[in-house]
C-alpha cells in the first residue's frame, strides 16, 4: 500500500493520487503566498521596531513567518508529492499560525476599548488579552498535540491518525468558539459606545490623558480589525470540516478552496495589519509611550 513510509517519489506503484492531498500542490499560487507572507512579514519586523509594538510584532511576525515555511512546504510537494518532511512542514505551520494572528487581534481590540471607553465594555480591556490569548493558547496546544499524533501515526495506523484529527477539530473548533465570544463582547461594546460613549473623537490613554487621534484613523484601525477578525474566523470554519472529512477527504482535495478560504483569508488579515499597523494609530501601543504624554 502506497504511503509516506513505503514511498519517497510519484512512481507507478506510489502515483499522486494515493497522497493526502491528491494533487501536485500549484506551484504559481503557492509561490504566490510564500512570497507575500514573507514581504509582510519583514514589513511586520520593520513596523513593529519602528513603532515599538513588541508584542503585536511578535504575534504577527511569528503568524507570517510561519505561513511562509507553510508555503514553502507546499512547494517543496510541487516537485515531490511524497515529501513526508514538507508534508509535515506545511500541515504543521499552516495550521498554527492563524492563532497568533487571532492573537494581533485580540491585543489591537483591548486598545480599541481602552482608548474608547472601557466603561462600555461588559470585560475590563486588560482581561481581552488575559482570556482569549490564553483560549488561544490553549487552541494552539490542542492542534499541535493533534498534529503530532496524525504525524506520528503515518499513513499505516488509521485509528492513531483519527485520532490525531479529532484533536486538531478540537483545537479549531475551541478557537472558532473563542473568537464568537470575542466578537460578540466586541459588537456589545462598539453598540455601547455608539449609544452612550462620546464617538471615535480621540483617544483615552488608561492614566486618563487625552491624546489626539482623528475620528477618521480610529476608524481605519477599527475598520482593518475587524477585517482581520472575519477573514481569520472564516479561515478557521473552513478548516472544520475540511479537516473533519478525515485525512485525504475531498474537501481536503480540492486547492483551490484551500488557497482561497485559508491562504487568502489570512493573507488579507495581515495585510490589513499591515497597511494600517495598529502602532501607528493607537499610540497606546507604543511602548514607553505613556511616559511621553
Amino acid at each position: 500500500m502506497a504511503s509516506y513510509q513505503t514511498c519517497s517519489q510519484v512512481s507507478e506503484l506510489c502515483p499522486v493520487e494515493a497522497t493526502t492531498y491528491g494533487y501536485y500542490p500549484n506551484l504559481g499560487g503557492n509561490v504566490f503566498f510564500a512570497v507575500f507572507f514573507g514581504v509582510l512579514g519583514l514589513c511586520q519586523i520593520g513596523l513593529g521596531v519602528y513603532y515599538r509594538t513588541w508584542t503585536f510584532m511578535v504575534a504577527l511576525g511569528i503568524g507570517t513567518w510561519m505561513e511562509l515555511a507553510g508555503y514553502i512546504g507546499r512547494i517543496l510537494m510541487h516537485y515531490n508529492p511524497w515529501n513526508g518532511g514538507a508534508f509535515k512542514l506545511q500541515i504543521v505551520c499552516l495550521v498554527l499560525s492563524p492563532t497568533f494572528v487571532a492573537a494581533g487581534i485580540y491585543l489591537t481590540l483591548k486598545h480599541i476599548l481602552l482608548n474608547l471607553g472601557p466603561e462600555y465594555s461588559k470585560l475590563k480591556p486588560r482581561l481581552f488579552t488575559w482570556i482569549f490569548i490564553s483560549c488561544d493558547v490553549g487552541s494552539l496546544l490542542l492542534q499541535a498535540a493533534g498534529g503530532g499524533v496524525a504525524a506520528g501515526a503515518g499513513n499505516d495506523d488509521a485509528a492513531m491518525l483519527k485520532a490525531g484529527d479529532d484533536i486538531i477539530i478540537a483545537g479549531i473548533a475551541f478557537q472558532v468558539a473563542t473568537m464568537s465570544v470575542c466578537g460578540v463582547l466586541a459588537l456589545q461594546f462598539f453598540i455601547s459606545v455608539a449609544r452612550h460613549g462620546n464617538g471615535l473623537t480621540g483617544e483615552k490613554i488608561p492614566d486618563g490623558g487625552i491624546s489626539p487621534i482623528s475620528a477618521s484613523r480610529m476608524r481605519l484601525v477599527i475598520g482593518s480589525t475587524v477585517f482581520a477578525y472575519f477573514t481569520v474566523l472564516i479561515r478557521c470554519i473552513y478548516r472544520i470540516p475540511e479537516m473533519a472529512g478525515g485525512w485525504g477527504s475531498p474537501l481536503m482535495q480540492k486547492e483551490n478552496e484551500f488557497l482561497v478560504l485559508d491562504g487568502m483569508m489570512i493573507a488579507l488579515a495581515c495585510l490589513a495589519f499591515t497597511a494600517f499597523h495598529p502602532g501607528l494609530f493607537i499610540p497606546s501601543m507604543r511602548t514607553g509611550f505613556k511616559n511621553r504624554v
